[in-house]
């Protein structure tokens, strides 16, 4: 099982970047899928989640309004869409793919498989 994370890169405050989330061995769609991200020094922090049937979405106050999650089950893709980035949204974004229980999916707990990251870096 590997889940793929890439799309990450150097940009200025204000600019977007899609971050993409591919998956093999499993079948994405029968997961609920996360993003979290870890900055230098920080915690690996909760950022959106996505249940299987993509109805259901969750975002970190931090994020919410700029930030979009989605999936593409026909590619086994889920992708974060990141619009208005700022430069304390720089970080090691992770996806993750598992069974979390909350409504909010934000438990890391829940994820089985976890990609190898990408890293965001926004400049002022």
């Amino acid at each position: 099982v590997q889940l793929q994370a890439s799309g990450g890169g150097l940009v200025q405050a204000g600019d977007s970047l899609r971050l993409s989330c591919a998956a093999s061995g499993i079948t994405v769609s029968r997961y609920a899928v996360g993003w979290f991200r870890q900055a230098p020094g920080k915690e690996r922090e909760f950022v959106a989640s996505i249940r299987q049937s993509a109805t259901n979405t969750y975002y970190a106050g931090s994020v919410k309004g700029r930030f979009a999650i989605s999936r593409d089950n026909a590619k086994n893709t889920v992708y974060l869409q990141m619009n208005s980035l700022k430069p304390e949204d720089t970080a090691v974004y992770y996806c993750a793919a598992g069974f979390p229980i909350t409504s909010t999916m934000m438990e890391r707990s829940g994820y089985r498989y976890w990609g190898q990251g990408t890293q965001v870096t926004v400049s002022s």
